[in-house]
């Protein structure tokens, strides 16, 4: 008993330790990679990850602040194209397509407008960007909360990514996201090391 004990205990620990470990390493290997849009020197691919939309059609107050600074790199000259990347999985569900309809409002030719409706996580939008799409390169638009994560993908599938804070705001939800980013980011480190987990293909779309 003495014995199952013990090794119980060293299971716990070394599991605990795994986690933390994939903690850490999502979170701290590529926040070197977050920068300013002064610091943009070459344009590039803007990949916008959805981030929910109401039964409207409106984008989520933390969505349109994606979209916004993702509309400011490209009118400043930083982007070459927006690869906007949601979830289009339900028949009114339509991330891409109200991204795509927000950037229109703001004067964004459609020509610049690049839809990925199979973006149904950060996992896939950024291995689709990859494998899809194409793209080596890339400048990631996100919340602070989110960069480090969707950074550590993109960089683990072989994209030369940076990205730009689109914090415009104190969100709500803040305490709430602080939460389901702990637990997405141990997440995405089993999903790039040990999961690989199913993502819709498709053939290759030049963009």
């Amino acid at each position: 008993m003495k014995w199952a004990l013990v090794a119980g205990t060293i299971v716990v620990v070394l599991a605990l330790g795994v986690l933390l470990w994939a903690y850490a390493d999502v979170s701290l290997r590529y926040r070197h990679l977050i920068v300013s849009p002064e610091q943009i020197t070459e344009p590039a691919v803007v990949l916008v990850l959805g981030a929910g939309i109401y039964p409207d059609g409106y984008l989520s107050t933390v969505l349109s602040d994606r979209m916004l600074t993702a509309i400011e790199l490209y009118k400043s000259g930083k982007a070459r194209r927006l690869l906007l990347s949601g979830d289009n999985r339900f028949v009114h569900y339509n991330e891409p397509g109200a991204m795509a309809a927000f950037a229109r409002t703001y004067d964004v030719p459609e020509s610049v407008l690049a839809l990925d409706y199979a973006g149904r996580r950060t996992y896939d939008s950024c291995y689709r960007a990859r494998y899809i799409f194409g793209q080596q390169r890339l400048i990631v638009v996100s919340q602070s909360f989110h960069l480090p994560r969707a950074l550590y993908l993109c960089q683990s599938l072989g994209i030369d990514a940076v990205g730009v804070v689109a914090d415009r705001r104190v969100y709500q939800a803040r305490v709430w996201f602080g939460v389901r980013e702990t637990v997405a980011r141990v997440r995405a480190w089993f999903d790039m090391h040990v999961l690989h987990p199913f993502v819709v293909g498709g053939d290759p779309i030049d963009i």
